[in-house]
């Protein structure tokens, strides 16, 4: 087993162990702490795989921008004992079969797939060419996908915030009125 190998099997692992843990925690803070170790596990299949760019807006983005905000918003609404409610058993099997259903797709599609090596070496990074692939609209652009990222990360920062403040303490006119 060669080094490549075991980091794969790693953070293959750690993607596993921590996704589970993020989607059946009861504590939305550890959740969210789950699933930043789920992102930076991604990162780092990046890495290995030589997308030096990818695993940097992984990280920037998901690992940094997303579980960052999640855990400032649930920290500062005050709900950071809260826990979810107990799932009922119909949505936990339908919950399982659509994940056996995903997770049989996913299977079915890869063993199809070809998979070809490659004798070009490792193109050289050029950062004008990255730059204007950033900023172009063309068919190599880079501009809608980081509109979509930031569409993203609002959604992500409501429904933190709608998480951490759903079943609060509600005060009444009256009680703010009369301590």
């Amino acid at each position: 087993m060669t080094a490549n190998q075991l980091m794969f099997g790693i953070f293959s692992a750690i993607i596993i162990v921590f996704s589970i843990l993020t989607v059946t925690s009861h504590k939305i803070l550890r959740a969210a702490v789950f699933l930043l170790f789920v992102l930076v596990s991604t990162a780092g299949l990046y890495f290995m795989l030589n997308y030096q760019f990818l695993a940097a807006v992984q990280l920037t983005l998901y690992a940094g921008g997303i579980v960052v905000l999640i855990i400032f918003s649930i920290l500062l609404t005050s709900h950071i004992s809260q826990r979810f409610e107990p799932v009922g058993w119909k949505k936990s099997v339908f919950s399982a079969l659509a994940a056996i259903a995903g997770a049989i797709l996913s299977i079915i599609t890869i063993l199809d797939y070809k998979f070809t090596a490659t004798t070009e070496a490792a193109k050289a990074i050029d950062m004008k060419l990255i730059g204007k692939s950033l900023l172009s609209v063309d068919y190599d652009g880079y501009v809608l996908p980081f509109e979509v990222i930031s569409i993203l990360l609002i959604a992500a920062m409501v429904g933190a915030i709608v998480i951490a403040k759903k079943g609060g303490p509600e005060k009444t006119q009256s009680q703010t009125i009369n301590p």
